[in-house]
């Protein structure tokens, strides 16, 4: 069984020995473990990756787990969760943030509800209140984490994902960066963007405007993992693309990249990572032993 328990707080000495003496005498195994300290924010943030062997109930043993961090957290002043894509491996639960783009939160919902995405979402995230009726419509909650200007409460949106105990964040055009913090505390490839560009050639906020620019005829997607570093570019999931004729107006081309390109780039990525076909380690996209041997197996 997998667990990966992350921790955030105020910085000091000793914060990652408890953690690691206790997760150790329960017969946990360290298959990754990073470690910052941000002087100029004076905040300490881990994530740990932790084996433990087959037998144990994962729901169970995780609770325990889940219960244990708490008491360390109140006694060493670290946010400390712990987490396991093994206790609902069968049916993990999403949350889909978005703010004005409609076609790409649907076409996962969408998935979801045809079954290509094997998991459940019982809550839509959003610092706007455009796309409040797709919780109607798919029958889950809607959550509004921003003001009238868009700007967004970071802390409620945290408190949401708690709240509704979800395993990963799918960023379905969810225009804000989210913050560091935010990052940290759900490490270990439990947040799942979609960007709106071919990585690691079009970062930022224009990679359609970007790339036309520079006459490209071929324009992409690319959804990738969450790490604290913006559009890294070597987290990728999945890419997809689509080549324009020459002289394309740029309206036409985000048109199709929005309503096409996007959605289907973003439902084939969810859809890798809740199959479990591949996860994030050490901020590297890598595919899932049992998937190597079976490819292996074929040859």
């Amino acid at each position: 069984m997998e667990v990966v328990i992350t921790a955030l707080g105020p910085d000091h000495s000793g914060l990652a020995d408890p953690i690691i003496h206790h997760v150790t005498a329960r017969g946990a195994r360290i298959s990754e473990i990073q470690m910052y300290d941000h002087d100029e924010e004076e905040l300490f943030a881990m994530l740990c990756r932790l084996q433990f062997d087959a037998g144990a109930d994962p729901a169970e043993l995780l609770g325990q787990l889940q219960d244990e961090m708490k008491q360390i957290g109140e006694h060493t002043g670290l946010s400390i969760r712990a987490w396991s894509p093994d206790a609902r491996a069968n049916r993990p639960r999403l949350a889909v943030a978005c703010t004005y783009v409609e076609h790409t939160p649907r076409a996962v919902l969408e998935a979801v509800s045809s079954g290509q995405i094997a998991a459940e979402v019982p809550v839509i995230i959003s610092n706007r209140k455009k796309l409040g009726f797709l919780a109607d419509e798919f029958d889950c909650d809607f959550r509004m984490i921003g003001d009238g200007t868009g700007a967004v409460d970071d802390a409620a949106l945290l408190a949401t994902l708690d709240e509704y105990d979800i395993d990963y964040l799918i960023l379905a055009r969810y225009m804000r960066i989210l913050p560091a913090d935010a990052c940290w505390q759900f490490a270990g490839g439990r947040i799942i963007n979609l960007h709106h560009g071919l990585l690691p050639g079009f970062p930022g906020f224009r990679p359609y405007h970007d790339a036309h620019n520079v006459r490209m005829l071929t324009f992409g997607a690319t959804c990738h993992f969450i790490i604290p570093e913006l559009d890294a570019g070597n987290q990728t999931i999945n890419q997809r693309t689509f080549s324009v004729a020459p002289g394309t107006p740029l309206e036409r081309i985000i048109a199709q990249g929005e309503s096409e390109n996007e959605p289907a780039c973003l439902v084939e990525g969810v859809r890798r990572v809740v199959d479990r076909e591949v996860h994030l380690h050490f901020h590297r996209v890598v595919p899932r032993k049992d998937l190597v041997a079976k490819f292996a197996g074929t040859k």
